[in-house]
């Protein structure tokens, strides 16, 4: 086993693996068990997670920040401790659709909880091996009980789902156990090979009694997701990389320089033994013995095997000898196992972010994108546990002084988030970037800069306000039919307030929900702003006229026109995520709104080709303006949409009508080859062909005032002004500091 020892394994005198308990958030009793899956994270099922949380049991959305009670038994006594989802797999039909009432089988259903313990408290993960049929094994309850094991057969494997039968004696599988490890023991080894999911209870009556036993009932049959399963549901998402330490690899560049430092910073076996010791209860492992010490090279694999352990050796050395503390930080960036946090650090930072207020931690990716726009950053996505991860494993931005080490960046996202902080949270993240600079031996000056560049951000997003939103996501459902989803978004990003999408509007009608859920939101603008309607449709809708929508039913004083009443933009997910290479470029577009360049397109012969090639050499520029007729023009913005110009405006012109306007799916290769474009500030005019007043009356707003200046011309374009603007103008919005849910980007039981 070696020096270092991992703790908590279970030994051949015990049942069989730890069970961890879920906790219900309203009562504290157990919702279900779960199994150890790496040295802080916890494995369930979704379902488990719906329960402890009060949530329908077949929930889809991830539950985000929300909290779970995590139970670990100890030798002594169990302690309950907070957990967040870090992976999340929702529950799902075989043909991807929602769960429905009891669901009977269904695929997904799997979260990974990291789980808020210090270093030790979570025992060591057990072997995990596939299921076969025939295999005796083991389930508990997830009270954790010793007294509540169920033995069962696996009785068949039909592809995803394992089917169980229970004794006709002892404890029978039940409400409590799932997500519970099923463990299979043989010839003294054991192994997890999956988790119990649900089980088939006798039939009741009308009133919730059982019915009387008759010999057709299925007597203790169960059914469970066998590891394989698991395996491929987690595997592609690195949720599974966790499990137990790799072993390091011989050839691993570091390791000779580790073994060289370590021999240098410990001459003597007794400062080596002790230091070793102080290693292993920093990492939350055994140490093997209280007096000898382990060998030197024991000591630099375990370096490149724990991957927080390089890390904690110098937290350790930095005050006795900060030189070998360097040498061992350079010797570990040689290799891809060591983190950059030390356990401590990292459980730190996780207790600090639990208190930071929700409306904060909700613009935790806007601060993700400004604070690492010089730097390759991960694509979106992904829980907040998973961005921090990924940030983590992300070197410093290029910019030190006097060539010393880098601000990581991690250090710098958690800076600008704590420039959003109230000054209690504020002070506290900043002493803990301050501590982990301290570590890695940056100056402190260099931090003080990345500092003041988060409280430049944060006294400009002050200075402005954050406009109350409606997401609406608008599919076709026949000729003059329309599906319909909304959220709402006062800030703190999207909630859904719509039941579902399965029935369908009329214009009109769809119109008139929108207007109901607006009034809802009109209370909350305290600027007096009108909330902005950002309408999510896919690229032949581009061209719906969603801003042309009433809602005036018989009996109504006023028409109630969606985009004369409201700024109302649309945005097109398909084609910003189409080729994700030219998410940066957006972000970093977006970032110059204000100061970017305009390019106006008004040669209707222009090549969606050369746009490419102009847009490519043209980094700064935010806004493209679009003044050509319907059919060029339909492959220019969708070109323009398609490598991240956040500000596309068009004149929709005569060619769609009122009710059924779409886009065809435009080809660049059916344009021709020739043009020319010009461009201008944006807020100046530009050059421009006569044909489109949309374009040159707009040519006159600022960017950013857009979306109003938008609905002001549509309101003149249908009053008694109506000859003077006599254009239909699109204004296509993509926010890189907004989240947009991701649900018509997938499957329609997904959320983001």
């Amino acid at each position: 086993m070696g020096w270092f020892r991992a703790v908590g394994v279970a030994t051949g005198g015990e049942l069989g693996p730890r069970v961890a308990s879920v906790r219900r958030t309203a009562d504290g009793k157990s919702a279900g068990a779960a199994v150890v899956l790496g040295i802080d994270t916890v494995l369930t099922c979704a379902h488990v997670v719906n329960d402890a949380l009060g949530r329908p049991m077949f929930e889809t959305r991830t539950p985000g920040l929300d909290e779970v009670p995590v139970a670990l038994w100890g030798p002594r006594k169990t302690d309950l401790y907070p957990a967040r989802v870090v992976h999340w797999v929702a529950p799902r039909t075989r043909d991807g659709g929602p769960v429905r009432g009891g669901g009977g089988e269904w695929l997904g259903d799997l979260a990974v909880l990291r789980v808020d313990a210090p270093p030790g408290v979570i025992p060591a993960p057990e072997p995990c091996a596939a299921m076969v049929p025939g295999q005796r094994v083991r389930a508990w309850h997830g009270s954790g009980q010793g007294a509540t094991f169920a033995d069962l057969e696996v009785a068949a494997l039909d592809g995803p789902f394992g089917y169980l039968d229970g004794k006709a004696t002892g404890m029978a599988v039940g409400p409590g156990y799932s997500g519970g490890p099923l463990w299979w023991e043989e010839d003294g080894a054991g192994a997890v090979v999956g988790l119990v999911a649900a089980a088939y209870l006798p039939q009741r009556d009308g009133c919730g009694s059982p019915l009387p036993f008759t010999p057709q009932q299925p007597i203790r049959r169960s059914w469970c997701i066998p590891w394989q399963r698991v395996e491929a549901e987690l595997g592609p998402l690195g949720a599974l990389d966790g499990l137990g330490f790799q072993l390091s690899d011989p050839d691993d560049p570091a390791y000779g320089m580790l073994v060289t430092a370590i021999e240098n910073a410990l001459p003597s076996k007794y400062t080596l033994g002790d230091t070793a010791r102080q290693l292993a209860h920093a990492c939350g492992v055994g140490p093997g013995s209280p007096v000898a010490p382990p060998a030197v090279e024991e000591f630099a694999a375990f370096l490149l095997t724990h991957p927080r352990a390089l890390a904690a050796f110098t937290e350790i050395l930095r005050n006795r000898d900060a030189r070998a503390a360097d040498r061992v930080l350079v010797a570990g960036q040689l290799s891809p196992t060591p983190l950059l946090l030390s356990p401590r650090e990292h459980l730190r930072l996780h207790q600090l972010l639990r208190k930071v207020d929700r409306p904060v931690l909700a613009r935790f990716p806007e601060a993700v994108r400004e604070a690492t726009k010089r730097v390759a950053v991960p694509r979106d996505g992904g829980s907040l546990d998973v961005v921090l991860d990924r940030l983590e494993t992300l070197s410093g931005d290029g910019h030190s002084a006097d060539g010393g080490p880098r601000v990581p960046v991690l250090l710098r996202v958690v800076e600008y988030v704590a420039a959003l902080c109230p000054a209690p949270r504020q002070a506290e993240l900043r002493l803990w970037s301050d501590g982990v600079a301290g570590r890695l031996g940056i100056p402190l000056a260099a931090l003080r800069e990345r500092r003041s560049d988060a409280q430049d951000w944060a006294r400009m997003l002050r200075g402005g306000t954050r406009r109350v939103r409606v997401l609406a996501w608008i599919t076709r459902a026949g000729r003059g039919r329309y599906r319909l989803r909304i959220w709402c978004d006062e800030g703190t990003g999207p909630r859904q307030v719509s039941a579902d999408s399965s029935g369908s509007y009329s214009a009109s009608e769809a119109a008139r929900e929108l207007l109901r859920v607006l009034e809802t939101l009109a209370p909350a603008v305290a600027d007096g702003g009108r909330p902005l309607v950002e309408v999510l449709v896919d690229r032949a809708d581009l061209n719906l006229p969603v801003d042309e929508w009433a809602a005036q039913a018989p009996g109504e004083i006023v028409p109630g026109v969606l985009g004369v009443e409201f700024p109302l933009v649309v945005h097109c997910p398909e084609l910003l995520r189409r080729h994700e290479r030219f998410l940066p470029d957006w972000r970093e577009r977006w970032r110059q709104l204000d100061s970017g360049e305009t390019l106006v397109v008004s040669d209707p012969a222009q090549d969606p080709h050369q746009i490419y090639y102009e847009l490519m050499g043209r980094l700064d520029t935010v806004r493209v303006s679009v003044d050509v007729p319907a059919g060029p023009r339909d492959a220019i913005v969708q070109v323009c949409l398609a490598v991240g110009i956040p500000v596309v405006v068009w004149d929709r012109g005569a060619d769609a009508s009122a009710s059924e306007a779409s886009v065809p799916e435009a080809s660049v290769s059916d344009a021709s080859t020739s043009g020319a474009s010009t461009a201008s500030s944006p807020m100046t005019s530009a050059s421009v062909s006569p044909s489109s007043h949309v374009v040159r009356h707009m040519a006159e707003v600022a960017t950013r005032e857009l979306p109003d200046g938008v609905r002001v011309y549509r309101a003149n374009a249908r009053g008694s002004r109506a000859p003077e603007f006599p254009g239909r103008p699109v204004l296509a919005w993509a926010d890189a500091d907004r989240a947009v849910p991701r649900l018509h980007l997938t499957e329609p039981q997904e959320n983001a």
